[in-house]
C-alpha cells in the first residue's frame, strides 16, 4: 500500500517538473529578456528545487545588468526588489542562473523574496527553511533587466501561483523530515 502511494506521489512530482523552453522574438531588435520558468507555484519544496534562469540579449557587450522584480507588496507599499546581477558577454547576451537547493545565488530571491522566510538549523545541524509569514502575493509580476552602463532595459513576466495539493504534500513531508519549520 505504501509503495503504491509513493509511486503515485513520484509520478505527480515528475509530471510537475516539465517546462517548455522559451525563445527570443527574432522580430525584436532591442534588448529582450526571458525568465524561466515563467510560472512558479509557491510550495516551499518546489521553490527550493527550482532553477531560475534569466536570459537576455541586445545589451552592450561586456556590460553588467541587474535584475529586479517590480511591484512587490511590502506592508502598505509596493517596492521594486533587486534579485540578481550578472555580466553581459561579448555578443550582448547574459545568462544568470540560480541553482536548486541552498545555492547562495538564489537564496535571497527564493527565500527572502518569494517565500518571505528565513533559514535555520535543525537538531541534525542541517539547514532548514523557517516560515514566519505568508509568501509573496500571487499574481503576474514584471521582472526587469537594467543595464549598468547604458539606458537599455528589458522586461519579462513572472507568474506566481499558490501552492498545489502536491506542493502541500511535499511541504508536509519536508516538515516531518525537519527540513521545513513553520512558526
Amino acid at each position: 500500500m505504501i509503495v503504491g502511494w509513493i509511486s503515485v506521489f513520484t509520478v505527480f512530482i515528475v509530471m510537475g517538473c516539465a517546462t517548455a523552453q522559451k525563445e527570443f522574438d527574432p522580430d525584436v531588435k532591442g534588448p529582450q529578456m526571458i525568465v524561466e520558468p515563467e510560472t512558479i507555484r509557491l510550495g516551499v519544496a518546489r521553490v527550493m528545487g527550482t532553477q531560475f534562469v534569466f536570459k537576455g540579449k541586445g545589451f552592450d557587450p561586456r556590460d553588467s545588468v541587474f535584475i529586479q522584480i517590480l511591484g512587490v507588496k511590502k506592508g502598505d507599499a509596493t517596492v521594486d526588489i533587486p534579485i540578481f546581477d550578472g555580466e553581459v558577454d561579448e555578443k550582448g547576451e547574459f545568462n544568470i542562473q540560480s541553482r536548486t537547493g541552498y545555492d547562495p545565488s538564489g537564496l535571497t530571491f527564493k527565500i527572502g523574496v518569494l517565500l518571505r522566510a528565513a533559514t535555520g538549523t535543525n537538531e541534525k545541524g542541517e539547514t532548514t527553511i523557517v516560515i514566519t509569514q505568508p509568501p509573496i502575493d500571487t499574481g503576474v509580476y514584471t521582472v526587469k533587466a537594467v543595464s549598468m552602463d547604458s539606458d537599455k532595459t528589458a522586461e519579462s513576466k513572472l507568474v506566481i501561483k499558490g501552492p498545489s495539493l502536491i506542493d502541500g504534500m511535499k511541504d508536509w513531508m519536508g516538515g516531518l523530515m525537519g527540513k521545513i519549520e513553520k512558526k
